[in-house]
């Protein structure tokens, strides 16, 4: 058991018959009244997010989570496969559980978060960026554009992203998979 002053950014905690994961946090010490932590709870089952106000001092029931690296091996249809780096165990998993599936290629690695007591994966946590060749974009027209203009790109995984118009085909670039955005070309 843990109380409120143990909440922390990707804490699992057992709430209301279902496991969430604390995605943001606020403790709140009002000049009149009690202090509570105003909390944004994502279910790991579901995905839902939710808020919640716990007052201070609230017991909370938290889960020991174990995050293990696996690499991406291929998908079939709505199930996605993985195995993991050290013991070369394959595990699959529903497309659900997967927040950016369309920025997975094939050898990419990623995290999932596995339920200690009995290894059941509650979570995959996708790298902040990834870098994807651009397969088919249109050629940029400089037009009578004053400001930053984009045109849509394919990339590698089959994903559409916006680009800028110096993009082209066979770029290199990296994507942030939590917004879907390019980021910047590499070289």
């Amino acid at each position: 058991m843990a109380s409120t002053s143990d909440i922390r950014k990707g804490l699992c905690i057992n709430y209301n018959n279902d496991i969430y994961k604390i995605i943001d946090f606020l403790h709140v010490k009002p000049g009149k009244g009690p202090a509570f932590v105003r909390t944004k709870l994502k279910s790991l089952t579901t995905g839902k997010v939710i808020d919640n106000t716990f007052s201070a001092g609230h017991k909370i029931d938290d889960i020991r989570i174990e995050t293990r690296k696996y690499q991406y091996l291929y998908n079939d249809g709505d199930t996605y496969y993985f195995m993991e780096d050290e013991t070369y165990e394959q595990i699959q998993l529903p497309v659900s559980m997967i927040d950016a599936p369309q920025f997975l290629k094939e050898g990419e690695s990623v995290s999932i978060m596995m339920k200690a007591e009995d290894n059941t994966p509650l979570t995959l946590d996708m790298p902040a960026t990834v870098i994807m060749e651009v397969t088919h974009t249109e050629p940029g027209v400089k037009g009578n554009t004053a400001t930053n203009a984009t045109k849509p790109a394919t990339v590698e995984s089959g994903a559409q992203v916006r680009v800028p118009l110096f993009i082209n085909e066979g770029d290199k670039i990296k994507i942030n998979t939590e917004t879907g955005a390019y980021q910047e070309r590499v070289k």
